[in-house]
């Protein structure tokens, strides 16, 4: 069985996870549920990146010491992925044992093949994101990522060399078109970080002590580009002595799903990180793009985040799912507020999808007592109905396999919705009336219910539990991904998947509970 190893980034526990951190790991989510689906032996990764000055900062703040601090919203960010009907196989946290002892192991290893070096580092620094920049990097004076005041700071420091392997790296991105994702990013790295000349890395820190001490010189603490980003090898058996078989089956990663603000990270570091461990780098680093709330980015300080948990309270989370993936394309930011989840909502999956599920089954219900089979007898709009179903499988894979998740949703609702133009076409009440035309009426329930069936198989990887329920409804789970002639159906009740929303009543509802 061919294996597939996704990661997400592991989330920084410095806060709660708002819905722009959470679409990662349900977009991860889609495509490792999919690959398993597709016969892969899937491997799922995400977890916490729990060091740092900032978490040192907040735990003091707070009068709790680091460890607890960050076991708080470890927690938080688990039960979140968990609320979303996620199917990761390991949460991992860099406080682990097993990460702290390898990354020690890693970074002495680097240190004595004369990849890390001791020297001095003197810049202009940002607190919050741990950051140094040179006066060149700064916008407007602040920092180039969030946009904070940065300071003068200097400290004794372990450098890597990034220089060393610069071009060596280049020529990779440049004979591997596919390693980075979406195109666009992989100009941005080569032509505005690469070609102009890597500075060397500090990676380790003596301002603060909430981190993996380095093992030979203890007032230094491993700084995150080593301790997070090896995440990746640690926790599946990585040793710098004696890889596990674990590591030697899974390793390289078939796709780092992250975002598009940390490819540089994912794409630059990281790979050189291994190159000096000798180490294949991953296949592909897919760097997505942003959620925002309508056009701005979510922030604390301009008071318009949204929290996973507080939307699947308002709308279920097979909705949310829904939502998060079909309308963030696949290289361009998609915008949520509560306006259009409501839309998006009634028109897609209570007029599209709800709404043919229960008409389809009332009317075999209705007409035949739920017990429905194939006595095929054709209409003229038979065989389009039946190529659509038919060529479903294939074009939700070309999508998967560009990892376009919302156009892959698009390739399902257009089953859907020529399923709802079908019954339109073929006015299954008129052939009711008349006793001469009921095989055909069942002919055309039949289609109607081998056209939800696919389409639930299909459906699967984006919204599970509506799956489940389609199936159960259909009394049927065959998942075949054709249209198959000889089923007997035996419908249950229908119950509406998902109801329509009444738009004011709903937005006051919300802001009533949000003012609380």
């Amino acid at each position: 069985m061919e294996k597939y190893y996704i990661t997400t980034a592991i989330a920084y526990t410095s806060a709660k996870p708002h819905i722009g951190n959470t679409y990662e790991i349900v977009l991860a989510d889609a495509i490792a549920r999919y690959k398993r689906q597709k016969g892969f032996d899937v491997y799922f990764q995400t977890g916490t990146d729990e060091h740092g000055e900032k978490i040192q900062l907040k735990a003091e703040e707070k009068g709790i010491t680091p460890k607890e601090f960050v076991d708080q919203i470890a927690k938080e960010i688990k039960d979140i992925w968990d609320i979303m009907d996620t199917t990761y196989d390991r949460f991992v946290r860099t406080t682990d044992e097993k990460h702290e002892k390898q990354v020690q192991k890693i970074f002495k290893k680097l240190y004595e093949q004369g990849d890390i070096y001791k020297g001095k580092y003197e810049g202009l620094y940002c607190t919050p994101c741990e950051s140094f920049f040179t006066e060149s990097q700064l916008i407007d004076g602040k920092c180039p990522d969030c946009g904070r005041e940065v300071h003068n700071a200097s400290e004794e420091a372990y450098f890597f060399k990034l220089s060393k392997y610069q071009d060596r790296l280049i020529k990779y991105i440049e004979e591997h078109p596919e390693f980075i994702q979406p195109e666009s990013r992989k100009n941005e790295m080569i032509n505005n970080f690469l070609k102009p000349g890597l500075q060397d890395l500090c990676v380790s820190r003596t301002s603060f002590t909430w981190g993996v001490p380095v093992d030979f010189d203890p007032k230094h603490v491993v700084y995150v580009w080593i301790d997070a980003l090896t995440n990746y090898i640690t926790n599946i058996g990585y040793d710098v002595d004696n890889p596990t078989e674990e590591f030697k089956k899974y390793w390289p990663a078939d796709l780092h799903l992250i975002g598009k603000d940390i490819i540089r990270f994912h794409t630059i570091y990281w790979p050189i990180i291994l190159m000096a461990l000798d180490l294949p780098l991953p296949k592909q680093v897919f760097g997505h793009p942003w959620l925002l709330f309508g056009q701005d980015k979510m922030s604390k300080s301009k008071g318009n985040i949204i929290y996973a948990d507080d939307l699947v309270n308002f709308f279920g989370t097979d909705a949310i799912r829904y939502y998060v993936l079909h309308e963030i394309p696949f290289a361009n930011d998609g915008s949520i507020t509560y306006d259009l989840i409501i839309e998006r909502v009634n028109s897609d999956l209570a007029n599209v999808l709800g709404n043919l599920v229960n008409r389809t089954i009332s009317m075999a219900n209705k007409y035949f007592n739920g017990k429905i089979e194939n006595k095929k007898e054709k209409t003229e709009y038979d065989n389009d109905l039946i190529n659509t179903i038919n060529n479903l499988e294939k074009a939700v894979e070309n999508r998967m396999n560009k990892l376009e998740i919302g156009s892959a949703l698009d390739e399902i609702f257009n089953l859907l919705r020529r399923s709802n133009k079908y019954i339109d076409e073929t006015t299954p009440w008129t052939l009711a009336k008349e006793e001469k035309e009921k095989n055909k009426l069942e002919t055309i329930l039949y289609n109607l219910l081998e056209a939800i069936r696919v389409s639930a198989v299909e459906l699967q990887s984006f919204l599970p539990s509506t799956s489940k329920k389609i199936f159960e409804q259909l009394n049927n789970d065959n998942k075949e991904e054709k249209y198959l002639d000889n089923i007997i159906y035996k419908t249950s009740t229908p119950t509406p998947l998902f109801q329509r929303i009444d738009k004011e009543a709903k937005l006051k509802e919300i802001e009533e509970i949000l003012k609380k």
